[in-house]
């Protein structure tokens, strides 16, 4: 059972598995986003239990999760609500490859609490949705291309791998910026279809769309740019977007597989008071289990409706998988659940501002209390767009985050990635943190 906070005294287990995992999976390690280290030691920690807001290592090492299965883990890990909710599914049938009840009320569940979801489909990944989302927009409107913006990141798969953490340079002028393959593999032509453009900037939008008239099926963003640090939208930056969207007619979609449900019970959308045509959930929907969702307008999604636009998945929305996002969204549509978030992330935010304004150490703290991050720009200047971040202190990050894990805090390994906040964080929790923040910064300050 995880009791009190131990600090880490060493992880030499987790090298032994990373050694051992080596020889049989491809680097091993089974996603290129754990290939993360301990600071010093070029291997991952291995993870064996999580109770609460807090996860132990195989070494018996303690920390306060702050990664949450990236965002996944929005109730804690292994909390009562889902575990009961789980145990009948378990034994009468975990997955059918049909249709099934729990699938329909869940669809319910999410028109209820999103505004832009006339009609939802179910997938098993962001990824996977975000695929969904694209060819929906691309069935409805006849056209090819996708405007994204540059930093901003919509999965691994080829159809928008494109240009989320580019050099210097391969990003290419400010005002031009190039299309850049996420990774070896991805063909040109679908890099060929995709439009980027700088974040935050109105005037860059409109010449974009300009640019590309009548060949645009849609405009997509992370309203939240969690993987850009939690780069915050502009006062009026989704607005535009919408109004722009609407005026050409072209499909927007709200990429929320990070701020699906966690910042609100209706996310980014209901956050912002601006709807999407289509949004993309994940993550936070499952409480821990793989499930994923697109929603949205029922014009937009009538195609697949009637079957003249193609999306299918053995695995979606599987009896298990649909019970646990139930019983997840049936937590977090209570607003109480994500006030508590928001306040217990914004107390971290704040106690992070303090601990470093007090020992002289440059640094923003940005987004919401659901998730935020730090960046160690010049100045402490928040960023407001994927280039600001090429100025950042990523090796000042590396050095933070590998004290906190000293301290017993776990958090993202990625600078450009950021802290997800749970519901099951304490006032235990929270004054651990806030004791392992002080003293992680007393460290970087005496460096």
């Amino acid at each position: 059972m995880i009791g009190d906070i131990q600090a880490p005294d060493g992880t030499d287990g987790s090298r032994r598995w990373y050694e051992r995992a080596r020889k049989s999976l491809a680097g091993g390690i089974s996603s290129s986003a754990r290939l993360t280290s301990t600071g010093p030691h070029p291997y991952p920690l291995y993870m064996t239990e999580g109770r609460g807001a807090r996860i132990r290592d195989v070494d018996g090492n303690e920390y306060v999760d702050y990664l949450a299965a990236y965002g996944s883990a929005v109730l804690g890990h292994a909390p009562a609500v889902l575990t009961e909710a789980l145990e009948p599914v378990l034994h009468s049938g975990t997955m059918f490859g049909t249709c099934n009840t729990a699938e329909v009320e869940l669809a319910e569940l999410i028109q209820e609490m999103v505004p832009c979801a006339d009609l939802v489909r179910f997938a098993n990944s962001g990824s996977e949705a975000v695929q969904g989302a694209v060819r929906a927009a691309r069935g409805h409107t006849g056209r090819a291309k996708i405007l994204k913006f540059e930093g901003h990141y919509h999965g691994w798969t080829d159809v928008l791998a494109v240009s989320n953490r580019p050099t210097a340079d391969e990003a290419g002028p400010y005002d031009r910026p190039r299309a850049v393959p996420h990774s070896p593999g991805i063909p040109d032509g679908v890099v060929d279809d995709v439009v980027v453009c700088p974040w935050n900037d109105p005037a860059a939008l409109r010449t974009a769309l300009d640019a590309h008239r009548g060949e645009l099926a849609a405009v997509i963003c992370e309203p939240i740019v969690a993987n850009n640090a939690c780069t915050m939208p502009a006062p009026g930056y989704l607005e535009l977007l919408r109004d722009e969207c609407t005026r050409r007619g072209i499909v927007l979609i709200f990429d929320e597989v990070c701020t699906g449900f966690r910042t609100a019970p209706g996310g980014a959308q209901a956050l912002f008071g601006v709807v999407p045509d289509l949004a993309v959930y994940a993550k936070a929907l499952g409480g821990g289990l793989p499930i994923a969702a697109f929603a949205g307008r029922r014009e937009v999604m009538e195609r697949l409706a009637t079957g003249h636009t193609k999306h299918g998945g053995t695995y979606n929305a599987s009896p298990l998988c649909a019970t646990a996002a139930l019983a997840t969204l049936r937590e977090l549509r209570r607003p109480e659940v994500t006030a508590h978030i928001d306040a217990t992330g914004r107390r971290i935010m704040e106690t992070i501002r303090r601990a470093a304004h007090d020992r002289g150490v440059p640094c923003a703290v940005q987004g919401v209390g659901a998730m935020f991050q730090v960046v160690f720009t010049p100045g402490g200047t928040p960023t407001t767009q994927y280039r600001d971040l090429l100025d950042a202190d990523t090796a000042r990050y590396a050095a933070f985050r590998h004290e906190l894990l000293k301290q017993g805090v776990h958090a993202n390994a990625y600078g450009m990635a950021c802290w997800f906040v749970s519901a099951a964080v304490t006032a235990d929790d929270l004054g651990a943190t806030s004791k392992a923040i002080e003293r992680s910064f007393d460290a970087l300050s005496a460096d």
